[in-house]
């Protein structure tokens, strides 16, 4: 053998020992490949498509390894040799969540959403340090959430709506990173819980929660932006310091039971929309509505408020949709709303007031005939006086 041809020999054997080191270096972590298939195994069979990115997951092949020319094409992402993102595609999966998938310790990602898993969310998955995201919605998870989901040091958008969770609401206070926080369509009770400090987005819409409003849940959420309590059971009065939260964009609290609303004038405000139509708020429409600067949109149909509209209402100039329909309103309308200048859409029918234009789009819907109204008012003479 030539020099030439020793050296090219020497080259191309040590070419393929650094190809053998970088796929040996590559191969996943081995709790992590066992992870994965307890994962797979807890998914009926049967519900996993010929297309679907489980369907691709054949262990003959190493889940990190690329390139992925036939197996593990989707469903999950690496780094290195660890399992990093465990995304499933909504191919409607049915089964349960492996208790195991807390041996993937490098996680940041979990998206199972829309599919049919079932049964209780591992506790062991709380235990996970490095996860970031969390979204389980639109699946059929039944159980609590318990309260080691306050290990989630590192979790900033938990999406678990859409499920059969019971329970009441967790203690999410001490999850600083969280800002987005979903339990809509579940079945908790009981009250609101003290929530995180930097969450901006609230919804636990269609429930069963109860009480008030505590100041303690909202204390120091000075970046909440939206918050959506709609289709619960919640009562008392809504306190007028919830909507002078500094950040506060949009509020959905209908369908509840709350009987009045405190409306004080803010000295500065980001709220552009209030829905909290079809409760049982009494007592007269305030004009401090009119005195957010940016709010465009109120709901308040469905109530029992009482007396005349404030004039405010037709001069506002960012007030554009209105709804005030369903109440017992009397009096005559600001006739600025149909003075043409008006840019006001909505409804102010099913009330008890006179002379609304049936020309105007706002009074397409009838008022409410006079012996309602008079009941209303506790009798003929109350209702003259109050007109």
């Amino acid at each position: 053998m030539t020099s030439v041809t020793a050296a090219a020999a020497a080259t191309v054997s040590l070419f393929f020992l650094l190809l053998l080191s970088t796929t040996a270096a590559a191969a996943t972590l081995s709790t992590d490949v066992s992870a994965l298939k307890a994962i797979k195994s807890a998914i009926n069979p049967t519900t996993i498509p010929s297309y679907s990115c489980l369907a691709s997951w054949n262990f003959t092949s190493d889940p990190c390894s690329n390139p992925h020319v036939t197996h593990f094409l989707c469903g999950l992402s690496c780094s290195a040799n660890r399992v990093t993102q465990l995304t499933f595609d909504p191919a409607g999966y049915a089964g349960t969540l492996s208790p195991l998938v807390s041996q993937l310790t490098q996680l940041t990602t979990i998206d199972l959403s829309d599919n049919k898993l079932s049964g209780p969310i591992p506790t062991s998955l709380f235990s996970l340090p490095n996860l970031q995201t969390l979204i389980l919605q639109s699946n059929s998870f039944s159980g609590t959430i318990p309260p080691v989901i306050s290990n989630l040091k590192a979790i900033e958008t938990l999406d678990i709506s859409h499920n059969f969770l019971s329970g009441s609401l967790p203690d999410t206070s001490s999850l600083l990173t969280l800002t987005r926080l979903d339990l809509s369509f579940n079945k908790f009770t009981g009250p609101l819980p003290k929530l995180g400090r930097n969450l901006v987005e609230f919804a636990v819409k269609a429930n069963r929660l109860s009480g008030d409003m505590p100041k303690t849940s909202f204390n120091e959420l000075t970046q909440l932006e939206v918050v959506e309590l709609s289709d619960n059971s919640l009562t008392g009065i809504i306190p007028g310091w919830f909507f002078l939260q500094p950040a506060l964009q949009q509020v959905n609290l209908a369908d509840n039971g709350f009987t009045g609303i405190e409306i004080l004038k803010p000295i500065d405000s980001d709220l552009v929309a209030i829905d909290a139509g079809y409760n049982k708020i009494s007592g007269y429409l305030s004009a401090n509505f009119t005195k957010y600067p940016m709010l465009s949109s109120l709901s308040l149909r469905y109530n029992k408020l009482q007396g005349p509209i404030p004039e405010e209402y037709s001069r506002t100039t960012t007030l554009s949709r209105l709804f005030l329909d369903g109440n017992y309103l009397n009096g005559m309308p600001p006739k600025e709303f149909f003075s043409g200048r008006s840019s006001v859409t909505g409804s102010l029918g099913d009330n008890c007031l006179k002379s609304c234009p049936t020309s105007s789009q706002l009074c397409l819907k009838s008022q409410k005939s006079s012996s309602i109204c008079r009941q209303a008012y506790g009798g003929k003479n109350k209702m003259r006086q109050k007109l």
